[in-house]
């Protein structure tokens, strides 16, 4: 399972690039459901003036429509990034199977007030090319100061 991980993250980091390209805050998502991706998205708060345009929340979307159900209980999702607080309890209403992000966000990621805002079903794994997102990150910031 480690080995599918670092693969699928490895395409989600392929999306963050494409937000850092566009000039967004650098994460990206995959969504894969038995084994296919079935969406990717990365950050377009600014592309699309939306705070909500998150990586995560544009994944669920159109994981859904193509999957035809809004519940992912099937589904993996991997994330550059860990979720937000907003994404997390998306991800709680979408029932996702299984969480798989790379760095963790100490001030605003969902674990700061605990797994529990995510679906108790829901399996989570954290640190999968976690110092690749985090450099994406870093650059990112440094371009901005």
């Amino acid at each position: 399972m480690l080995n599918e991980d670092a693969y699928f993250m490895g395409l989600a980091l392929r999306q963050a690039e494409r937000a850092l390209e566009e000039d967004e805050i650098p994460v990206g998502a995959i969504v894969v459901c038995q084994g296919k991706i079935v969406a990717k998205a990365y950050n377009q708060t600014e592309i699309l003036t939306d705070v909500t345009a998150h990586a995560e929340m544009l994944a669920i979307t159109s994981a859904a429509q193509t999957i035809g159900g809004k519940y992912l209980k099937d589904c993996t999702l991997y994330v550059t990034l860990e979720p937000c607080l907003m994404c997390a309890g998306a991800l709680y209403w979408s029932q996702l199977g299984r969480l798989v992000f790379g760095a963790s966000e100490d001030k605003r990621g969902f674990q700061a007030i605990g797994t529990k805002v995510l679906h108790p079903k829901t399996e989570v794994v954290g640190g999968i090319l976690a110092t690749e997102s985090e450099l994406l990150l870093k650059e990112f910031f440094s371009r901005k100061r």
